[in-house]
């Protein structure tokens, strides 16, 4: 089955968060990470069934079958992960569920590790919950961004740090992170007692073809510390219907986990279970399609970005975000450079990076040419 990428339907008028920002003004929204592709196919009908049915009361995640069995067969296959029911904690996004974390494994006071630059829910958790950020830099390591891990086990000696969130495939640089580095991850984990919550939402949006995700709770040393987020979500752009998991083996954690939700956190949208069930069994196609229109996408905003004058940008291993350094244009505000050339991404300072900018690339190639040759300034 072929499928048209370069179809997209409009969102004018859709109070689209993404689009909202920009309402009335000629500036393209390239910033919040969902897509402007359709759902694929099987998602659409699945969801057309359900609300054909009639009847939309309640059904408790736990009970629901078919999502359980889809999510273990998406795992297995995907990340050659086998994972236990029991295993599996719904949560309505990943962002409760990494504030849930705080909650869980931290007492006020305790500082909690954050890998920076990072995107803003996750750079806002540690304070949320009375806590203090201790922010873990990026380095690149022969021209790919990555953890600094001299810094990591610097902070983690300390004994106030409790957890370390990380983002992996990272939010907005893109990188992978390798066996040689989960491995150092789980090394100071376990050397001095720190928990960690790995959100992985973008870890079936490996653009890279030589490199492969490792899921947090599928490395051994990790499996009793660490608490895994993924979703359907970002990569079938089915973000609105308020769906994700945590994978926790470790049945002290999971029962921490539970207890901090407990009376915080509603039950997973129906539909959303129903999205990400038809999403992680019939959808196989659609994704692979999607990834070769992403790789062709991030091919010419490289080549087109590099080639402005101020700007440069790496080829990301993963997620349809591209973080462009802007510190060569030498302007006061490299945001509102942007938007006066007609495009909106996220801004660099909201990551803690204001001379940088996020760019999602997650659209048809119409659109991404526009962005493109405004910021061009052509």
């Amino acid at each position: 089955m072929s499928f048209n990428f370069d179809d997209t339907p409009s969102r004018q008028g859709t109070y689209s968060f993404k689009w909202q920002k920009y309402d009335g003004q000629d500036i393209i929204p390239a910033w919040v990470a969902d897509t402007e592709f359709r759902c694929a196919p099987p998602i659409l009908d699945a969801l057309a069934a359900k609300v054909e049915h009639g009847n939309l009361g309640y059904v408790l995640p736990a009970q629901y079958q078919p999502a359980i069995k889809a999510v273990q067969r998406w795992l297995k296959d995907k990340h050659n992960w086998d994972i236990d029911t029991d295993w599996l904690v719904w949560t309505p996004g990943v962002v409760p569920a990494f504030n849930i974390a705080c909650k869980a494994y931290c007492e006020p006071g305790d500082k909690v590790m954050v890998q920076t630059p990072n995107y803003p829910p996750l750079l806002a958790a540690p304070k949320i919950n009375g806590l203090e950020r201790v922010d873990i830099g990026t380095v690149e390591v022969d021209g790919r961004p990555t953890l600094d891990f001299a810094e990591l086990e610097t902070q983690a000696a300390d004994p106030k740090c409790k957890l370390l969130i990380l983002c992996n495939p990272m939010n907005p640089v893109g990188s992978v992170l390798s066996q040689d580095e989960i491995d150092r991850v789980a090394a100071i984990c376990l050397e001095h007692e720190v928990k960690l919550c790995s959100d992985e939402i973008h870890c079936d949006l490996i653009l890279d073809e030589t490199v492969s995700h490792i899921p947090a709770g599928r490395v051994e040393a990790l499996k009793d510390v660490s608490v895994t987020l993924m979703a359907a979500s970002k990569t079938f752009n089915v973000a609105g219907l308020g769906a994700s998991f945590a994978i926790i083996p470790d049945r002290q954690l999971r029962q921490q986990f539970t207890q901090a939700a407990a009376g915080h956190m509603p039950w997973v949208n129906l539909l959303g279970l129903v999205a990400t069930e038809a999403a992680f069994t019939q959808c196989d196609d659609w994704h692979q399609a999607m990834l070769a229109y992403l790789r062709g996408n991030q091919k010419r905003l490289v080549k087109a970005v590099n080639a402005i004058d101020g700007l440069k940008v790496h080829t990301s291993q993963a997620t349809f975000l591209a973080w462009v350094d802007a510190s060569g244009l030498s302007v006061p505000n490299v945001q509102t450079w942007a938007e006066s050339r007609g495009v909106g991404p996220s801004p660099g300072s909201d990551f803690h990076a204001p001379d940088h900018f996020r760019l999602n690339f997650g659209c048809s190639r119409s659109m991404l040419d526009a962005i493109l040759t405004r910021l061009a300034g052509s």
